[in-house]
């Protein structure tokens, strides 16, 4: 009877938990259905009274945010693809092939992981720039085609494929190519989707160093630009809501659609050496 009383009572702490979390996304919903001006009524109101589309309709026919979300899903899209390639080829070869270096490139990539991103930002700025790469969609799509996360992933669940099919396929004929596109990615599909999820969501809602390295406002992704849109219009708290929504929107469907894969992928991952 005791454990029945504590699993409840845990649920319950759980719900009410989950409810406190939802609520501020409940309500970002609710406001940008609100009349202009209704976002701000004393008590809040959690859903508008007369819901209506205008905000939305403001965003794409007046503001023109369509050309900025479409470079958001291009530059996300992009940079996921890429990167899924060149990660999961990194991280198999680390696991599974063996050449000079490679335990100390393992070594040098752990230890970079405790190293924040910003610090690599001034470098990498000049770098670009030296390349005369700067304010074009390659400035943004470049740094983020290979991340050490992504490669230590990759390689983490790659340890735990079984060497015997490797090598059968390879006694078969197969080259160490055929080998990693035929059996590898297959035999990896988990771990390669749950890291396309975090690779597309960092891309989409990447603010900073699309700031940084873009100065032609019609090539800004979405978060930049409402950033812009924020500082011309902090009055109309619908319309920041109206654009809330639309950021975070694309990211839950696609999390809703793959949550099955990528949570398969990030528990496939622990395994010992």
């Amino acid at each position: 009877m005791r454990r029945v009383a504590a699993a409840a009572a845990l649920h319950g702490v759980l719900v009410v938990w989950a409810a406190l979390t939802l609520l501020p996304l409940v309500w970002m919903v609710g406001a940008s259905f609100m009349p202009a001006g209704e976002a701000a009524s004393l008590p809040p109101r959690l859903w508008p009274s007369a819901p209506t589309l205008e905000h939305y309709r403001a965003l794409f026919e007046r503001l023109r945010l369509a050309r900025h979300f479409a470079n958001s899903l291009f530059l996300a899209t992009t940079i996921t693809l890429i990167a899924l390639v060149v990660n999961a080829m990194a991280g198999y070869a680390l696991a599974k092939l063996r050449f000079p270096g490679r335990e100390g490139l393992v070594k040098a990539l752990t230890a970079a992981l405790v190293v924040p991103g910003q610090i690599g930002m001034l470098p990498l700025f000049l770098l670009l720039d030296r390349m005369g790469l700067i304010d074009t969609w390659a400035a943004v799509i470049v740094p983020g085609i290979a991340s050490i996360f992504g490669i230590m992933l990759v390689r983490q669940h790659a340890l735990s494929l079984p060497d015997s099919i490797l090598d059968a396929a390879r006694t078969d004929g197969a080259g160490e190519l055929r080998v990693f596109r035929s059996v590898a990615v297959r035999l990896s599909a988990p771990i390669l989707v749950a890291l396309a999820v975090f690779t597309f969501l960092g891309a989409w809602n990447d603010f900073l160093w699309p700031l940084v390295v873009l100065a032609d406002d019609r090539r800004y992704p979405l978060p930049v630009a409402l950033a812009a849109l924020a500082g011309e219009h902090v009055q109309d708290v619908e319309l920041m809501m109206a654009g809330a929504v639309l950021t975070i929107l694309p990211v839950v469907v696609l999390f809703v659609a793959l949550q099955r894969f990528y949570l398969a992928g990030i528990t496939a991952g622990g395994v010992k050496e």
